[in-house]
């Protein structure tokens, strides 16, 4: 049965800007290429062209129709309507509309929001119709509210990581933010589960929380197939995302793949990359997933356990080959330290930390009598050529907060940054690399 909310605890919410924000796309000849990022030249603005290319509707089966993108759209095609499940980034959404309403151009009679990021409902306002039913799980409200809360935040931490600041501010917008505002908030929500027939197809809808606590899973019974959004994408899981986030419970993924695992599935369907054909390659590749988060999960409970530091185990946990699911998105090392702060938070046991004079205060005092700035810069400049850029990068850091307008510290600053990103083949890491390489070059205009 369907369960309705009360419109009125919903419509005065609007989803932050950089969730709903128009943004231009990257203008560049060719469609992004998965295996592009592993070269660590390809800015992460233009993962966002993903499907540009594309001409017509990928058909997973008789019902199923998936546009790709950065955040791809499926549609299900019945004889009493469609359903269309996420709806992608603002500037993607029209061809993801074109390109499904090829197939069928029967009245929307459901949008399922696999959860409240804004590459899947950047879309909604443009797909929603006025007796559409727009399903989310029942957390998305307060997950809306707290987006909203710090949206001026997130604005920048999105613009930096994900590559929006690369371009230009004078640039036409591709999109308006139409999609802002009530016509993208959910009017149908569910607790665990609810369950709809649809023209003769049935749809199941799962509490599935991982990469965000209002996340879902929809079964379809009949087609073994499970649209899962990002509760599974090729890369170690964001467990910590840089852009800052509230905890995301390792658990909570492991509890949420085996409930997917348990339905038997035979196409996987999930809302970044390819769908996954076949339950034992479907189960190989959750199983191998799933068991890759628990080892990072222990691994980082055992060290608390046994007191060890943040700093270690960051540096420490590694995923064994036969777990080695790739760092291209999510990063072991940030994981853990996402799992160890979600557990303990911010104070770390060292009194020093009680107090609320930073570390950086003294770098001046550090600088100064390491004989100035030019000698560390000697210094950042020799480890750099040793091979060690991080630690290169953390002496810059000092001098900068000692002489933040000194051009040969900027200078290094972009060398060591410019070397980090080269060799870059995370896609986050990479965007922030980028902002800042992009802030040190505007340090040094004239």
């Amino acid at each position: 049965m369907w369960a309705v909310n009360d419109q009125s605890r919903v419509a005065a919410l609007v989803l932050l800007a950089s969730m709903a924000t128009a943004f231009t796309l990257p203008s560049v000849a060719d469609s992004y290429e998965p295996e592009a990022l592993k070269s660590g030249r390809v800015d992460p603005s233009l993962h966002l062209q993903q499907g540009s290319n594309q001409q017509v509707a990928q058909k997973i089966n008789e019902v199923i129709y998936k546009a790709t993108g950065f955040g791809n759209t499926f549609m299900v095609v019945t004889n009493e309507g469609n359903v269309i499940i996420d709806t992608s980034l603002p500037a993607m959404a029209p061809k993801h509309k074109q390109l499904l309403t090829a197939v069928s151009d029967e009245p929307v009679h459901s949008i399922i929001i696999t959860h409240g990021h804004g590459d899947h409902t950047g879309g909604v306002a443009l797909w929603r119709e006025p007796q559409t039913k727009v399903i989310a799980q029942q957390n998305m409200v307060e997950f809306l509210n707290y987006q909203k809360r710090l949206g001026s935040l997130f604005m920048q931490r999105n613009s930096a990581q994900f590559g929006f600041d690369l371009i230009e501010e004078d640039e036409p917008s591709s999109t308006t933010s139409q999609s802002a505002g009530v016509n993208m908030l959910p009017n149908t929500l569910f607790d665990r589960r609810l369950d709809f027939t649809l023209g003769g197809e049935q749809f199941e809808i799962l509490h599935t929380p991982a990469e965000t606590y209002d996340a879902l899973t929809v079964w379809m019974p009949e087609y073994k197939a499970a649209f899962v959004g990002d509760l599974f994408y090729r890369s170690f899981p964001n467990i910590y995302t840089l852009r800052g986030t509230k905890p995301r419970w390792a658990l909570d993924y492991i509890e949420s793949i085996n409930r997917v695992l348990a339905l038997q599935p035979e196409i996987l369907l999930p809302s970044h990359g390819e769908p996954i054909l076949g339950n034992d390659n479907i189960r190989r590749e959750m199983t191998r997933y799933r068991d890759a988060i628990q080892y990072v999960h222990d691994q980082t409970v055992q060290g608390m356990n046994q007191g060890r530091d943040v700093f270690s185990l960051m540096r420490e946990i590694k995923l064994p080959a036969e777990l080695d699911v790739g760092e291209a998105y999510g990063w072991v090392s940030w994981s853990v330290r996402g799992i160890y702060e979600g557990y303990m938070g911010w104070f770390d046991g060292d009194p020093v930390n009680m107090y609320a004079q930073s570390p950086q205060s003294i770098y001046p005092d550090l600088v100064a009598l390491a004989g100035g700035a030019a000698k560390v810069v000697v210094l950042a400049q020799e480890t750099l050529d040793a091979g060690d850029a991080v630690k290169a990068l953390l002496l810059i850091e000092a001098v900068l907060d000692a002489e933040p307008d000194n051009r040969a510290v900027q200078a290094m600053r972009l060398r060591i940054l410019t070397a980090l990103r080269k060799v870059s083949g995370n896609l986050n890491e990479s965007g922030w690399l980028n902002h800042g390489i992009k802030q040190s070059k505007r340090q040094m205009a004239p």
